[in-house]
This record gives structure tokens, sequence and C-alpha cells, in this order.
């Protein structure tokens, strides 16, 4: 199953330093509702389903490494807009960092799958609005790229979510 976009992801790169954009970004990256907490949260999924249904634990495996590969692009786009890519939510000059609280421990499938459609919605939504409020065109076209991953993600589940 492709759990990716064929698209390839543009270069990182950013027009100019702005910590403003890096903060926006943050929570993307790493806040509570974030690409850190999809990748733990698809990883300890992975993890409960491993013997009772191999094939979605697989899925979930390969999501979360898609998910991997944005939380490296995102936080090399914070480095280069000037800012270190901590493990936090920058916004409102305030640092709220990530815990593993931000992580749905729930083990029936059904649930998990409810959790990961609101998730990958959520994560949609973000990233659109990220798009109307940066004006850097390396950092929207990064964006809009990663939307298209998180559009089959959400695909995917609610499909599953079907099946269950």
């Amino acid at each position: 199953m492709k759990v990716f976009s064929d698209k390839p992801y543009p270069q990182v790169k950013v027009v100019k330093e702005n910590k403003e954009y890096a903060n926006l970004l943050s929570h993307v990256y790493s806040g509570s509702e974030s690409e850190l907490t999809e990748i733990l949260l698809y990883v300890y999924q992975s993890m409960v389903l491993e013997n009772t249904n191999q094939e979605i634990a697989k899925i979930l495996l390969e999501i979360s490494k898609v998910e991997m590969h944005h939380l490296y692009l995102l936080g090399s786009t914070i480095k280069d807009l000037g800012s270190n890519p901590i493990y936090a939510d920058c916004n409102f000059n305030l640092k709220s960092y990530w815990n593993s609280n931000d992580v749905y421990y729930d083990t029936d499938l059904k649930t998990m799958l409810e959790i990961d459609i609101e998730s990958e919605k959520r994560a949609i939504h973000d990233y659109q609005m990220l798009l109307t409020v940066i004006n850097d065109n390396y950092i929207k076209e990064l964006l809009e790229r990663i939307i298209l991953d998180e559009q089959i993600h959400l695909q995917i589940f609610l499909e599953l979510a079907k099946l269950v």
C-alpha cells in the first residue's frame, strides 16, 4: 500500500531567517498535535496491533516513517529560519515542551482509527492555516507537499475504519 505521494519533496530552503515563521512551524513540528506526536502514536499503535492485526500494524509503521521524514524536513526548515529545532511548541513566545501525555494510548482498533482520522484531519487543517500566514514560497511549497501525504494517510485510515 502506497503511504506517500509520488510528487517529489522540494528542497528545504527559506527566503531568509524568520524566527516568527520558525515558531509557527514548531506547532506542527513538535507541538502536542504534531508530526512528533503522530510518529510516536503510530509506532505505539503498530506495536499494540502487531500480534492481532499485522497488516494494519505494518501500515501504521510505514506511515510513521513518512511522518518522520516530515519531522526532519520541518526541523531543517526551522533551523534554516534561525531557530533551534527543539521538541516544543514555541508559539506566542512560550515554550510548551512535548511530552508523552500527548499520545493516545488506546488499544481498541476502532478507537485507534478514529484518533488517527482526527489526527490527520487536524494536521491538514494546521498546514492549511500555516499556508495563509507564512509568506515564503519555499516553505509554502514544502507545506503543500506534506499536505499531500497527510491526505493519503487520512484516506487510508478512512478506508481501514470501514473494515472495522
